[in-house]
């Protein structure tokens, strides 16, 4: 006697998700995954290492709050500019400090 067993259908078939519908909605809510790993010797924690995984779309992160990309200048050219521009600033103001203070140490 022999049975008949059914294979299961792939995604996408029979009204099931497909990737994109499941990508789309991954996006749209967003997903967190967050861990911590410890590593401790005789009660003395030697490493810590905190792991945050977040996926979502550019809206919904802006939407949480989530921006650090905007600010960082290896990702972004605005960044890059203002750290620049904070960075020449700096250094002006290092530069006349110096030179207030050859000038006075010149004159009697």
């Amino acid at each position: 006697m022999t049975s008949l067993t059914r294979m299961p259908e792939p995604y996408g078939h029979g009204g099931g998700a497909n990737l994109a519908d499941i990508l789309e909605r991954v996006l749209d809510k967003g997903v967190v995954i967050a861990g911590d790993i410890r590593i401790n010797l005789l009660d003395i924690e030697l490493l810590t290492i905190k792991l945050r995984l977040i996926v979502a779309s550019v809206d919904k992160a802006k939407e949480m709050g989530i921006d650090w990309w905007e600010d960082d200048p290896a990702l972004s050219s605005g960044a890059r500019r203002n750290e620049l521009a904070r960075e020449n600033a700096e250094l002006h103001e290092r530069l006349e400090a110096l030179e207030t203070g050859r000038a006075q140490e010149e004159s009697p």
